[in-house]
């Protein structure tokens, strides 16, 4: 069996990479997601170990200095990391392998594993993207206010991407997405 690609996606806050990725793994099993460590507090519907693996910061620092993470970032203030001996063990089993991660931690995969395929999710505009975060109902206006400065820098890195993609309907998202995947790894893609 051949091994798996990397697949990175990344994109701002409120643009709906939880909600492509859902139903991105919906329409293809054979993609696998690499669940994150976070410092950051669950939010309601989150599950540990299945929206991310929740640890306090003591915790995360120590898997730090052991070489766990393959990338780490501090987003909003929280501590963001993945685990490199879950990717590598997905990978070998012939997998691909979805990251959902910062522009930060993008760049650090970017110089371990260029060959990783990059794709960031854009959203149709500005204002769109100001709206989804108002209606997500996760965030006071203060966190409002810095995940929107956030998206404007974040967004200013996505030429650094091999692919970009527009989130204005889910389905096409997805489908374009897949379509890079299957571009990308050939008929063991999908």
């Amino acid at each position: 069996m051949s091994e798996g690609r990397l697949i990175v996606l990344s994109g701002p806050s409120g643009v709906g990479k939880d909600t492509v990725l859902h139903a991105l793994f919906s329409r293809e099993p054979r993609l696998r997601y690499s669940i994150s460590y976070t410092t950051r507090p669950p939010r309601p519907g989150e599950v540990d170990g299945v929206s991310y693996t929740f640890v306090d910061e003591q915790t995360f620092r120590r898997l730090e200095e052991e070489g766990e993470f393959l990338e780490t970032a501090v987003v909003h203030g929280n501590h963001y990391g993945t685990s490199k001996r879950r990717v590598e063990a997905m990978l070998a089993r012939g997998d691909h392998v979805i990251l959902k991660i910062d522009v930060q931690g993008a760049a650090a995969v970017r110089e371990r594993l260029p060959e990783a395929i990059f794709i960031f999710l854009l959203p149709p505009s500005l204002e769109v993207l100001r709206q989804r975060l108002r209606d997500r109902g996760t965030d006071d206006d203060d966190a409002i206010a810095r995940r929107d400065a956030d998206a404007v820098r974040e967004m200013a890195e996505a030429e650094r991407y091999d692919h970009h993609v527009v989130n204005d309907s889910v389905e096409d998202a997805v489908g374009r997405i897949l379509d890079i995947v299957e571009a990308s790894c050939g008929a063991n893609a999908g």
